[in-house]
């Protein structure tokens, strides 16, 4: 197998000037450029691409740690980062962590080592004060508010968000107003519901708040706890338009009319909730992942808010 040494040989320049071509620097001549790649390309030369990695400083790869990707939010971010990916010709590696914290810190550890230019935290299961000293190693960028002046973020005010949905359904006349979230009080954006909840409507009683909703069928299951319950909910706040979209079709198997006996208010804009004329709060987390992408290459450690928008349809 032949090495960087053959090729210079065989193109009669140092290694160095074959190691410059490797890397693209412009201060190489014409001729001599297209020797060292005729020579490549006779001796069948792969480099090693960690070296050139090495000598660059940089993978062009950026890692994007996200929980799973069966969940259209997480979806939209990581849709928004290849979006920038492909106009700014970097690899895009996905990190799935399943909310394991050792799986997170095995990530970090990549950045740490250089495998990676920078990374994308869609959601953390890891506390900041184990994350941040890695940014010391890379760029890191957070897709929610953060004040740590070492780390960069692309978010949108959820608590606002939160409370303007609550707000809205409030001034509809509901007083008894639940709410289904993906995870409990361990996630931070479960803690801000629940705080916007108390906000607009005072305290909250448990039976109005149902976790674990990811899917449609898990919107038909709350739906349907909620629905068959003695006092039962006027409005119904869903933590994602697929969750919507379960509730949605449950109320309308049980004979309820939406919105008179009930209305339901999504999340993020989904092609779901578009056809079932669902209202949504869109968090626009298409932009929220094109914006981290381009705080990571550009190595910032800038704070970038993204607008939120309530958009109004029929199930309101």
């Amino acid at each position: 197998m032949a090495n960087i040494h053959d090729v210079a040989k065989r193109a009669g320049v140092s290694v160095s000037t074959v190691s410059r071509v490797l890397n693209g620097n412009p201060y190489v001549s014409e001729e001599k450029r297209i020797a060292v790649k005729r020579a490549i390309n006779e001796l069948d030369y792969t480099p090693n691409r960690l070296a050139v990695d090495l000598i660059r400083q940089s993978t062009r790869t950026i890692g994007v740690i996200m929980p799973h990707n069966n969940n259209q939010a997480f979806d939209q971010m990581l849709h928004g980062v290849l979006n920038r990916s492909v106009e700014r010709h970097y690899s895009v590696m996905v990190l799935p962590t399943n909310y394991q914290p050792e799986n997170e810190i095995s990530y970090l550890d990549m950045l740490k080592n250089k495998q990676l230019d920078g990374i994308i935290i869609t959601s953390r299961s890891n506390p900041w004060d184990t994350i941040v000293p890695y940014a010391k190693y890379g760029t890191l960028v957070a897709c929610e508010f953060t004040d740590h002046p070492d780390i960069a973020c692309a978010y949108m005010d959820r608590y606002a968000s939160y409370v303007d949905a609550f707000q809205l359904l409030k001034s509809k006349g509901h007083s008894r107003v639940a709410f289904t979230t993906a995870r409990g009080q361990e996630s931070n954006s479960t803690r801000l519901t629940i705080r916007a909840y108390q906000q607009v409507f005072g305290e909250l009683a448990p039976s109005l708040h149902i976790k674990d909703c990811y899917s449609m069928a898990d919107g038909a299951n709350a739906a349907r706890q909620w629905l068959q319950a003695q006092s039962k909910p006027t409005a119904i706040y869903a933590n994602g338009d697929e969750v919507a979209a379960g509730i949605y079709q449950y109320a309308r198997t049980a004979g309820l009319r939406v919105p008179e006996e009930l209305a339901i208010i999504g999340q993020e804009n989904q092609p779901v909730g578009v056809a079932l004329n669902l209202s949504t709060v869109d968090h626009r987390l298409v932009q929220v992942g094109e914006q981290a992408f381009d705080l990571v290459v550009e190595k910032s450690k800038a704070k970038t808010e993204i607008p939120y928008q309530i958009i109004m349809r029929s199930s309101v």
